[in-house]
């Protein structure tokens, strides 16, 4: 209650993520409930703790144990009742431990079947809710079976169900060697299937979650100006683990830098869509020295 109380003060912030079952019990949730109308504040999305139970330390929709990957299911399911009873729209599925360590310990082919399985499942009975799956190349795995933008959208084509997409942490993009707005555009043309936006910065070896801003500028500036023009009408949520920092302070920072980068893009746009046509790094250079300095 203290985290959500804090949250009102961070200017622009409408709503919260929360992850069950860490925030969100069977026993709290109408409090919680109660405790979001009066701060005025939305749930957007609910996370399944798929991935820091020790129950699926080796994998949740992929464990090689039959009555884990039906926990795993069954864990997804109670967080859906959750966000009914939340009004909350988006189910965002990190399964972080599904993937694998080493070679020759991973049937790719049965395994990559039961994840589509599980969320197919999930998705059919939950028609209401929209299921966006969070990439993310390693860690804590080696090798994440939801590692990049392409085998993320090919997983959520295969499910066949329409209100299956993806989440895109622009941090785990960076590690996994993406560029961010190119990323936006394939899932525009897979079928418009970016579902959900989380935020945050790091050096590109590892998933550091600073604070928008604190390594990149123009790979920002050229997100959201993507964002824009891709008709992208989802959150922009802050995905951060402030270690070290006073954690309010650190969220707001981060959408505070947002808000700029989103004014430059804004604000320029004309003068960026000169810029991709002509395909002048001189020129975008010299636009970007101009607008920056």
């Amino acid at each position: 209650m203290e985290m959500l109380e804090q949250t009102t003060k961070i200017p622009h912030i409408q709503g919260v993520e929360l992850v069950g079952t860490w925030d969100i019990r069977p026993d709290n949730v109408q409090e919680i409930r109660q405790a979001l109308s009066d701060l005025g504040l939305q749930c957007v999305s609910i996370i399944p703790d798929l991935f820091a139970d020790k129950i699926y330390w080796k994998g949740a929709y992929t464990s090689k144990d039959k009555a884990v990957r039906q926990r795993a299911i069954d864990d997804t399911r109670t967080v859906c009742d959750f966000a009914r009873e939340l009004d909350c729209k988006t189910i965002n599925i990190w399964p972080g431990q599904d993937g694998y360590d080493y070679l020759l310990t991973a049937d790719y082919a049965l395994e990559r079947d039961w994840e589509c399985d599980a969320v197919r499942t999930l998705a059919t009975e939950y028609p209401d809710l929209a299921f966006a799956l969070e990439y993310k190349p390693k860690e804590p795995r080696t090798h994440s079976y939801m590692a990049r933008m392409a085998d993320t959208l090919l997983l959520a084509l295969e499910t066949g169900r329409d209100n299956v997409g993806v989440t895109m942490d622009v941090g785990h993009v960076f590690v996994a060697g993406e560029v961010a707005a190119e990323s936006v555009v394939l899932a525009r043309r897979a079928g418009n299937k970016l579902f959900h936006m989380h935020f945050n910065d790091n050096f590109g070896c590892w998933d550091d979650d600073m604070i928008v801003g604190s390594v990149h500028s123009v790979a920002y500036i050229e997100l959201l100006f993507w964002l824009d023009r891709c008709g992208y009408n989802g959150w922009f949520s802050m995905d951060q683990y402030p270690y070290r920092e006073d954690g309010a302070g650190a969220i707001g920072e981060s959408i505070q830098w947002l808000v700029q980068f989103d004014d430059v893009q804004k604000r320029y746009k004309s003068e960026i869509e000169g810029l991709l046509s002509a395909g002048d790094p001189i020129e975008t250079s010299r636009f970007l020295r101009g607008i920056l300095l």
